[in-house]
């Protein structure tokens, strides 16, 4: 699975980080970023769950 996470569109929330810490951390400046390149089996749910519960529709995952 790849995610990304659309910065344009990111408030820094921080929601998927909290769901997700091994796959999403928040930059210099607070906004979320993707710090694999293909998430781990392990997971994809959790970043599933971050898909759906971030407030700005800001990531996509396929």
């Amino acid at each position: 699975m790849k995610v990304t996470v659309d910065a344009d569109g990111c408030c820094g929330h921080s929601t998927c980080c909290t769901l997700c810490p091994e796959v999403f951390t928040l930059s210099d400046d607070g906004y979320a970023v993707v710090e694999v390149d293909e998430v781990p089996a392990e997971f994809e749910k959790a970043v599933r769950e971050a898909v759906a519960n971030c407030p700005e529709r800001a990531i996509t995952a396929s």
